[in-house]
């Protein structure tokens, strides 16, 4: 008779070996990954004067770039594992990463946050789901479609609130296409982030090669704007901040989370990066947002609750 005490132990139900990834996986790093984001803009106004925009994520792209290129062991070996074709889609995602902060922060200038947060976070996701479905991934379900609609629009709603209740001025053009070609960086190096890791490449790895090489992209913005502000202690540190918090440590999550949902569902989560960046202006800041503002906030809130809970069957 085999002893009980110390006879292998029976197998776990297959829901309950599950659990514990999903809890680890999927919605939850990459809100994770857009709550660290929502502090970016809060950091770089503590920049010292002069400091521009562009140079400002710049820089810490350059520097948390080159930290997920160094950290991780398989970026090393990554190329040698891929095939000619992942090897392109690592380039191209690393042309999009560089293309976002190029894109996003002149759209900044010309058309201000609100606006340019909006244009280019909200368009990110249907822009992914969009180049998804053309690249044969799956066609994006009502779920998803449902809740992106429902963030998008809360999104709007909060970060125009100011501009819709005293009347915004007239939007710049260059502006917008600027703003609407970082949202459509982002979608491409999500998906081709997604697409690698979905087929086990490893998440660090990928993440490592795509910001490494986005890192020797942008380091001519930086060498050739203004650098004077890199050696005040206030500039070093909030470079440190971005490079370490908002691009090392949010990329390493979003890349783990997107191993447990599409890019798709990631892009349209990362709608909570606004919210954030706007609770912090209100507590950080001093800023004041309108009701219709707070109002958006709850409709952005409920959009993604809507995708992050899992589904009733």
């Amino acid at each position: 008779m085999p002893n009980r005490l110390f006879s292998p132990a029976r197998p776990l139900p297959k829901a309950l070996r599950r659990a514990r990834p999903r809890a680890l996986g999927g919605p939850v790093p990459i809100l994770l990954a857009a709550v660290l984001w929502g502090t970016t803009g809060t950091a770089a106004s503590l920049a010292p004067g002069g400091a521009p925009a562009a140079g400002i994520g710049a820089a810490g792209l350059v520097l948390g770039g080159l930290l997920l290129f160094l950290s991780d062991r398989s970026v090393r070996t990554l190329p040698r594992a891929c095939g000619p074709r992942e090897r392109w889609q690592l380039a191209l995602g690393a042309v999009a990463v560089a293309g976002y902060p190029v894109t996003f922060y002149p759209a900044v200038s010309r058309t201000g946050v609100a606006v340019a947060t909006v244009i280019a976070l909200g368009s990110a996701p249907v822009f992914t789901g969009l180049l998804g479905w053309l690249a044969r991934q799956g066609r994006p379900g009502g779920r998803w479609a449902g809740a992106t609609a429902m963030a998008v629009l809360g999104c709007a709603v909060l970060v125009l609130g100011p501009e819709l209740a005293g009347g915004g001025a007239a939007v710049d053009a260059l502006g917008v296409l600027l703003a609407v070609l970082a949202g459509l960086s982002y979608a491409v190096y999500s998906l081709v982030g997604g697409r690698l890791i979905a087929a086990g490449r490893p998440s660090g790895g990928v993440m490592g090669a795509m910001f490494g090489g986005a890192a020797l992209l942008v380091l001519p913005v930086v060498a050739l704007g203004p650098v004077g502000w890199l050696l005040s202690v206030r500039g070093a540190g909030i470079v440190l901040y971005l490079a370490v918090v908002t691009t090392w440590l949010a990329y390493r999550l979003f890349g783990h989370g997107l191993r447990h949902a599409t890019a798709q569902t990631a892009t349209t989560l990362t709608l909570a990066e606004p919210a954030v960046a706007a609770v912090l202006g209100v507590a950080a800041l001093g800023e004041r947002l309108p009701a219709v503002s707070w109002c958006g906030l709850a409709v952005l809130a409920g959009g993604l609750a809507f995708l992050a809970l899992p589904a009733r069957r």
